[in-house]
């Protein structure tokens, strides 16, 4: 292996670790591969209890909405409750769902290590548990954890950004969700893999530097701070990487009344309005994060783990895609809810 592309792997390593002060020790989700389920069975009829971290976000609103409509269309009944992004509320909305006879829970856990102990409860008591969207701490006992694979989209982030700067140094502004959140950890370390490998490919060397990160708290208005702030910080970045297309689009602005247009935004969910700007050249890309598609296979989950299936991985994955303006036509609707 030539010097120069040890020392480019060497670099990449040092900006990953870096990115991870922010995250407590997190790990990352395991794969889960070819493991069985196991776990409590679904006796009677089916009543699922679903706990949403937040409903603060166009996001999970879509992603609630959609799986109380797939129960509806199934004859299902659903209870759900918001914990506002509360780890101790949500411990005690679970613990209500329980107490109001629901035997299967849906968690969207606020926090990765918060939920572990409510999640092994839960399964304790007979009723299995599964992980919608968000990331658990591994140790967790559950049946299935169901999401988009978030380490692939910001891989293919990273890639298209690698092919869009070419030669030219990648300079970037990191704008993350909330410190300890796996699924943020997943997205950046998979931009920077996505940026190594591509450029490493192309000319055996890499060309980018992290200049600051923000945090943006998943929603728009947090998000045109912590860009505004990220501007002021690092005047010289050419690229804000969102961890969500609602901070993306709080950083549209951030950048519009800086009268800055020399920057290119991404970021990952595929939400309409950020696809509407690709269109329009006012946004570079989004990964594709379907609520309703991560929605809709997690009722799939549930109904074959109620019908016996015993070889549910612990581990389910939407499949990946990047949005630019060579296919964003295939992805956006204005009509819909996300």
């Amino acid at each position: 292996m030539k010097k120069t592309t040890l020392l480019a792997l060497a670099l990449a390593a040092v900006m990953l670790l870096g990115l991870l002060t922010g995250c407590g020790g997190d790990t990352q989700a395991p794969d889960g591969g070819d493991q069985q389920a196991g776990g409590p069975a679904i006796s009677g009829d089916l009543k699922i209890g679903l706990s949403m971290q937040t409903m603060g976000s166009p996001y999970f609103v879509a992603q609630s909405n959609a799986f109380e409509a797939a129960c509806q269309a199934q004859g299902i009944s659903v209870v759900s409750v918001d914990a506002n992004g509360d780890m101790t509320k949500q411990q005690a909305d679970i613990e209500d769902l329980v107490a109001q006879g629901c035997n299967a829970i849906v968690i969207n856990p606020a926090d990765a290590q918060g939920a572990v102990a409510v999640a092994n409860s839960v399964m304790e008591q007979g009723i299995p548990v599964f992980i919608m969207d968000n990331s658990i701490d591994p140790s967790a006992q559950y049946v299935s954890m169901i999401q988009s694979n978030n380490f692939a989209i910001g891989t293919l982030v990273g890639e298209w950004l690698a092919r869009k700067f070419g030669n030219e140094e990648i300079r970037i502004g990191m704008l993350s969700g909330n410190e300890g959140n796996l699924l943020g950890v997943d997205r950046r370390i998979g931009v920077v893999k996505g940026i190594v490998e591509a450029q490493l490919a192309s000319s055996n060397r890499t060309n980018f530097r992290f200049l600051t990160q923000g945090w943006g708290g998943w929603n728009q208005e947090d998000g045109l701070a912590a860009a505004e702030s990220m501007l002021t910080a690092a005047p010289d970045i050419n690229v804000i990487v969102a961890e969500n297309d609602s901070m993306g689009l709080g950083a549209v602005i951030a950048l519009e009344n800086a009268g800055r247009n020399d920057v290119v935004v991404v970021g990952i969910d595929g939400q309409k309005e950020a696809l509407a700007l690709v269109q329009s050249g006012q946004y570079g890309a989004s990964g594709l994060n379907d609520p309703v598609g991560v929605a809709n296979l997690t009722l799939d989950t549930i109904l074959r783990y109620k019908n016996g299936d015993n070889n549910i991985p612990k581990l389910i994955n939407t499949e990946p895609a990047v949005i630019t303006s060579d296919n964003v036509a295939q992805y956006y609707d204005p009509n819909s809810d996300f």
